[in-house]
């Protein structure tokens, strides 16, 4: 089983799909390697021009499987962690690497480190009723997938340590008007939306499309850096006590937290 679905909407064009429907495309190993190989892949394509990231089922992203964390800690949390959020920033670097421009189609939540697989994509549309939302000071984990390196960089340090300290959902309108995403769509026309985005950059010259892109990143070098950062902390309180019961006070609070077998 793949939690990745790979489609080819039209020529030219490549539709990366989340495919854990019944966990809310929580993230483990088995799916970021998933994605990982298909973006590497996608880049080695000279047929495809442009990528559209969707997911299937009720959101997103939830984030690490935090019902994994809390079985994994009878085995090797910290080889497990480290695995994990380094695939996690591998995917993002991939992204951003991408010689194809991505448009990231977006509904429901988005959460913890899941927040890297949006910001790094090139264009985001979102439905009305996205939410994106850090949860790491209930979990006692350490920030990872770009909180730290991807939200300062697009919204700023300010609205980063807001949504981080005071663990703030940051809605639909408001991810908009701090630069993380560009635009919102009513659900029914989110797949007709990103398409019609892909096929307009499908239709430009490919040199142009990936200049662009190259400069638009920036330092890629200090995104891995602060990425690896991010990785390091996580693996340094992973273990603790706070983060231990955090996990069991997470999946206690949210009762409705997916426990739906893959």
């Amino acid at each position: 089983m793949s939690f990745v679905r790979i489609e080819a909407p039209e020529p030219g064009i490549t539709r990366l799909v989340l495919a854990r429907p019944g966990m809310h495309n929580a993230l483990v190993p088995e799916l970021t390697g998933a994605l990982l190989d298909a973006l590497r892949g996608i880049a080695r394509d000279a047929g495809c021009r442009a990528v559209i990231l969707a997911a299937d089922g009720p959101a997103f992203s939830i984030g690490g499987d935090m019902r994994r964390f809390q079985t994994e800690r009878m085995g090797d949390l910290l080889a497990y962690s480290s695995r994990l959020v380094g695939q996690l920033n591998e995917v993002i670097l991939a992204l951003a690497d991408l010689p194809q421009p991505i448009v990231a189609a977006v509904h429901g939540v988005v959460t913890g480190g899941s927040i890297g697989l949006v910001l790094a994509c090139d264009l985001t549309f979102l439905t009305p009723r996205v939410a994106f939302k850090a949860h790491y000071v209930t979990a006692g984990f350490g920030p990872d997938g770009g909180w730290t390196a991807l939200v300062s960089r697009l919204a700023g340090r300010r609205r980063a340590a807001g949504a981080l300290f005071l663990n703030r959902t940051v809605r639909a309108e408001e991810a908009v008007a701090w630069g993380l995403a560009n635009e919102i769509v009513a659900p029914e026309r989110l797949d007709e939306v990103t398409l019609a985005a892909a096929r307009r950059i499908a239709a430009y010259p490919v040199g142009t499309l990936r200049a662009a892109k190259s400069l638009l990143n920036g330092d890629r070098e200090a995104l891995a850096a602060d990425l690896e950062a991010e990785r390091r902390r996580f693996l340094e309180l992973i273990g603790q006590p706070q983060a231990l019961e955090g996990v069991d006070a997470f999946l206690r609070d949210f009762a409705d937290y997916p426990d739906a077998p893959d």
